[in-house]
């Protein structure tokens, strides 16, 4: 067998395993792909602003933005892009330079999104729900002087240290995008626990500078210069999950090269046709590539939703129901629960990509149930802009898995502790991938970007992962919270998923502590069902059936809930910190 290019630059068909006979060379994955998905996209030539405007000129009479039922057509987005971007070109905004959004899902954030990028300038997506310290974090680390926010945050980031750089800020009041009844009945809390107002705005802000100023300007010049395939898009903050979060530096041809890869992937898209939800929020990768670019790349009715709410997604699904739905797996729980409840219809929600987390079988059938169409997961990180991989979409996908390396996307498993020595099929390692959706490394960050970019382009996920001999990825655990106890490694998620079989068990979460006698014990906190008391001696004697003697829990913790992403992951770093804390 000749050489295959995933091996010419720093490893050779040689260093495999000895006895396999077929190698991840051979991508035996290809055979998995549904029919008319290709083994490679066609190489990315165009810009994310190239994108939009080929979409503006194709689709330009139809909906681009649903928001509460105040429409925006892609002719309209155009235009208003190209003022909003002559409006920043006069605040100052070069190429090459950072512009940061404080913003839910709105109509403006996709104006905002796509007119800094006109200019050549970056993206750095902020969470608005985020603290006061979380913010000024990554706001002294990318140094941004320009920030549009949501009025809600204006004071918080106006707030900052002068010396920060921050000048000028420009707010955002969502209202001013909902159709006039909208703005006079509805009140939509998507504000901290902690903010007892239930306005979407907080109303005039002293030294802002109002949004109408920008969309106020005439079109920027069709001669402005225009940003390179090459050129840095975004500036996209990991989730922090396993440390200080970092900004991940996601090239225009990075991000429109996963676009098209999802494209790719869902056979069957009707260019023009699709009506996508935005229920993830658009800050985060994964809502960010599916919504900001893979939507509008294929002239999709994109529903804005500032927050998930299930009874609003209900709602505008009586009107203008989804046919292509990306969110996460207690999303897809709540609105199949809900929707039977109120008698509210489905049908017609053809395609459903799940990500963030494991995607329960149970779940996957409901839900195809209920809509008739299909529900599969995807597995990618922020660092691949962020899909890598993904279940097919037909009757080859495997539940339980997250799939198969997407087109022009290979994988490798190797020794976690020596990367360049490789793991065969159906052997436990960390997974690596390679493809155009992989980043160039974090943002000032040369030592930490050394660490998970490998040479030829592979990036570390730091998952650890098995790949059965056709080529479908199962996610063991996250590498940096596998639990060391006794010389053992154990899964944190093998421990969870014994506790939740319990039917008194809601939900659980297990970490490692340290133990008086070196390396780890495994403790798990679990929350009860309504009505269920904790025996601790019965649910242990419960995990001894379903686990080995060393990964059964040495302590069994009652909470009332546990800490989550905005996405809905469990953050076993913050369970970890409050049972140290006890």
């Amino acid at each position: 067998m000749s050489p295959d290019p995933v091996f010419a630059d720093d490893q050779t068909p040689d260093a495999l395993p000895a006895g396999h006979s077929v190698t991840f060379a051979d991508r035996p994955w290809l055979a998995a792909y549904a029919d008319g998905v290709p083994d490679a996209i066609a190489e990315t030539t165009q810009t994310l602003t190239d994108m939009m405007d080929a979409s503006v000129a194709r689709f330009g009479a139809s909906v681009a933005l649903d928001f509460f039922g105040a429409t925006t057509t892609y002719d309209s987005l155009g235009e208003q892009i190209c003022r909003v971007a002559n409006g920043l070109r006069k605040l100052g905004v070069h190429k090459g330079d950072r512009v940061a959004l404080v913003l839910p899902n709105c109509p403006q954030h996709v104006v905002a999104f796509y007119a800094v990028l006109r200019l050549g300038a970056i993206v750095v997506e902020h969470n608005p729900l985020y603290t006061d310290r979380e913010l000024r974090h990554q706001f002294e680390d990318h140094g941004a002087r320009v920030a549009i926010v949501w009025d809600k945050v204006y004071d918080t980031v106006r707030a900052f240290p002068k010396d920060m750089g921050v000048s000028d800020v420009v707010t955002i009041d969502l209202t001013r995008a909902m159709p006039l009844s909208k703005r006079l009945l509805l009140k939509l809390p998507i504000a901290k626990a902690r903010t007892s107002r239930d306005a979407l705005t907080s109303g005039p802000q002293k030294g802002a500078i109002e949004w109408s100023s920008l969309t106020g300007a005439r079109k920027l010049r069709s001669t402005h210069p225009r940003p390179a395939l090459t050129d840095t898009a975004v500036l996209q903050y990991t989730s922090g999950t396993t440390g200080t979060p970092k900004g991940a530096i996601l090239s225009h041809y990075n991000l429109r090269a996963n676009a098209a890869q999802g494209s790719a992937w869902v056979v069957g898209l009707r260019p023009g046709g699709e009506t996508v939800y935005a229920v993830l929020p658009m800050f985060h990768a994964y809502g960010l590539t599916l919504c900001l670019t893979f939507a509008m790349s294929m002239g999709a009715r994109l529903v804005l939703f500032p927050k998930f709410d299930v009874d609003l997604v209900l709602d505008a699904a009586k009107h203008t129901p989804p046919t292509f739905l990306p969110a996460v797996p207690p999303i897809y729980d709540k609105l199949v629960t809900a929707a039977a409840a109120r008698k509210v219809s489905l049908r017609g929600t053809r395609f459903a990509i799940s990500g963030a987390m494991n995607l329960p079988v149970s779940i996957v059938a409901r839900w195809e149930d209920a809509t008739g169409g299909l529900l599969v997961e995807g597995y990618g990180m922020t660092e691949a802009s962020p899909i890598a991989a993904g279940n097919p979409i037909g009757p080859s996908r495997r539940p339980g898995t997250v799939g198969v390396p997407f087109p022009s996307t290979d994988i490798r498993v190797v020794d976690p502790a020596n990367p360049t020595t490789l793991r065969g099929f159906n052997e436990e390692g960390e997974l690596l991938i390679r493809g155009p959706q992989v980043f160039s490394g974090y943002w000032d960050r040369p030592s930490e970007t050394a660490q998970v970019l490998l040479p030829g382009g592979w990036l570390r996920t730091g998952d650890i992962a098995r790949v059965s001999d056709d080529g479908f990825i199962t996610i063991v655990d996250r590498m940096k919270e596998l639990i060391v106890t006794g010389g053992f490694n154990v899964s944190p998620s093998e421990v969870e998923e014994a506790l939740l079989s319990h039917p008194d068990v809601a939900d659980a979460a297990a970490v490692g502590l340290a133990s008086k006698t070196g390396g780890e014990d495994v403790v798990a906190v679990v929350v009860m069902t309504a009505g269920a008391k904790l025996d601790v001696d019965l649910l242990r004697d419960y995990c001894r059936t379903r686990l080995s003697a060393y990964k059964i829990p040495k302590r069994i913790v009652e909470v009332d809930d546990l800490p989550r992403s905005l996405i809905g992951k469990v953050l076993r770093r913050e369970v970890r910190n409050r049972l140290q804390g006890n």
